[in-house]
């Protein structure tokens, strides 16, 4: 068989570039030390707020904020990733750059299945992006005006972006802090709603066709928390025994409940022009760890309510003690309310796509659950999975999940505080941060004697759902090798039930 020589040549050629990029793609490529083996995290460089998630023909779409020359926070690009089943994710090329407008801030997408931007084509439904552009140069030079909201579109399903020649769609009036759009439809008055962050509250804007927009009502400037900026609001409905209450998330920086970032909550009535609340006490926290910010729910997903929030806090965000990345996104959680003491609370628990990831589960004897090294004894070898337990009565315990190297994670109930607690204070790596040393606590909001506890745990964070995800924390930290001993410990007695551990497989 005659093979010609210039084909030859190509084909060696493909061979030698394949072999190349093998060799340029390390085998522990999403393997290195603290690497998230549950969670997203981009292949390297920097990473922050989860940005325009939408649901469309099976695929969860993912952007974020993203610096692809750095691992500190730089001029900011929108990254993609997708996934079918929210677990395994695929890092796909930068959907938006930075432009003579500015850099690409957070925003949100939407489908606009009716077409009522005009930017579908031949019958296809275009894929809009809301976003912020942030003028650097503005900035620089004093104005309060550098924030304005723009417009780009996908005609092949997200795959690739065209900025709207029109930008910028909705232009500041004059408020420094005016940025991260939330877009949704309205089916009542059929119109779009624009959820916007506007310096210390929310505004809200209304839209038949994404690009003129009118300004409706603001809220939130004498409720919640007020110790920092507001950012990444999301506005959605939830159902509580058949009745329709709206949901407005908000996150503020600093001001969180253990320090620095967090993400607030209010419960209420939405008519398409003004968001009314429903009567609660106090700031509620969607998470209150440290170590989730900016989340925001999928789009286009119907009843179901999706949240991924990013995994860090800005206060030593950009000094983590990881090299080729930093930062990743926390378990997609699935969204609910719950009556607790005559007052609505929103409910997260993770996805139960998550459960695709299980191994053989471990059970538990009571007789192992006081200072038996529950790892030793079953042979775990891996530093990824669920561990779940219930109570029936409250008192104090402790989990504690340590390494040879004398590193320790506790994890626990405090009842004399009734609240959950996490103490990193000599969990690894704590150095970078004088912050980061903490215990962290969240408050046991349900009277039930009755405890359900779910622990998520990954190569560098662990994520508390309590009470059917009435009490959530999520944590990070960083030991100096992974851990390999569990042991339950300062129980009093207490009957532990139900408790298993899963191991689970890496995603990468």
């Amino acid at each position: 068989m005659n093979i010609d020589r210039n084909v030859l040549l190509l084909c060696l050629g493909l061979l030698l570039n394949k072999v190349s990029f093998s060799q340029t793609q390390p085998d522990n490529l999403y393997h290195e030390q603290f690497r998230p083996q549950l969670h997203f995290s981009p292949k390297e460089k920097w990473m922050n707020d989860p940005n325009g998630m939408v649901y469309y023909k099976g695929v969860y779409h993912l952007f974020f904020q993203y610096y692809p020359n750095g691992t500190t926070w730089g001029p900011m690009h929108w990254g993609h990733a997708v996934s079918k089943d929210l677990i395994h994710w695929e890092q796909k090329p930068i959907a938006l750059y930075p432009d003579s407008l500015g850099f690409i801030f957070s925003g949100s997408a939407v489908v606009d299945s009716n077409n009522t931007s005009g930017f579908g084509k031949n019958g296809k439904i275009p894929m809009v992006a809301i976003f912020t552009h942030d003028d650097p140069k503005g900035e620089r030079a004093g104005k309060d005006n550098f924030q304005n909201e723009s417009l780009a579109y996908s005609l092949d399903e997200g795959e690739t972006w065209t900025k709207y020649e029109g930008n910028p769609v909705l232009k500041n009036p004059g408020i420094r802090d005016f940025r991260d759009p939330s877009v949704m439809w309205y089916a009542p008055q059929q119109k779009w709603i624009m959820t916007l962050a506007t310096k210390d509250r929310v505004t809200f804007y209304s839209s038949p066709n994404l690009k003129d927009w009118q300004k409706e009502s603001d809220f939130g400037s004498k409720l919640g928390a007020h110790t920092g900026v507001w950012e990444c609001p999301n506005l959605f409905s939830l159902k509580l025994n058949e009745k329709t209450y709206w949901v407005l998330i908000g996150s503020v920086n600093p001001g969180g409940p253990n320090g620095g970032s967090a993400t607030q909550y209010f419960i209420g009535d939405f008519d398409g022009k003004t968001f009314t609340p429903v009567i609660n006490s106090g700031t509620r926290w969607v998470d209150y760890g440290p170590d989730d910010y900016a989340g925001v729910t999928w789009s286009n997903r119907g009843v179901r309510k999706i949240f991924l929030g990013w995994m860090s806090n800005w206060t030593y965000a950009g000094q983590v003690p990881t090299e080729k990345w930093r930062n990743g996104m926390t378990i997609p959680r699935e969204l609910g309310l719950k009556l607790v003491n005559n007052e609505i609370q929103l409910t997260s628990t993770p996805v139960k796509e998550l459960k695709k990831l299980e191994l053989k589960p471990i059970h538990i004897a009571q007789d192992d659950l006081n200072g038996t090294d529950i790892m030793a004894l079953n042979s775990i070898r891996s530093n990824q999975f669920v561990l779940k337990y219930a109570l029936q009565s409250m008192d104090d315990y402790a989990i504690a999940l340590s390494n040879d190297a004398g590193d320790k994670l506790v994890i626990g109930y405090d009842k004399s505080k009734n609240a959950y607690y996490i103490d990193r204070t000599k969990s690894g790596v704590i150095d970078f941060n004088p912050e980061f040393a903490k215990t962290i606590f969240a408050p046991r909001l349900t009277g039930d004697h009755e405890s359900q506890v779910e622990l998520v745990i990954d190569a560098s964070s662990i994520e508390l759902f309590a009470d059917k995800g009435l009490s959530v924390m999520t944590c990070l930290f960083f030991p100096h090798k992974p851990y390999n001993h569990l042991i339950f410990t300062n129980n009093k007695g207490l009957l532990f039930e139900k408790t298993t551990l899963l191991p689970l497989k890496s995603i990468w």
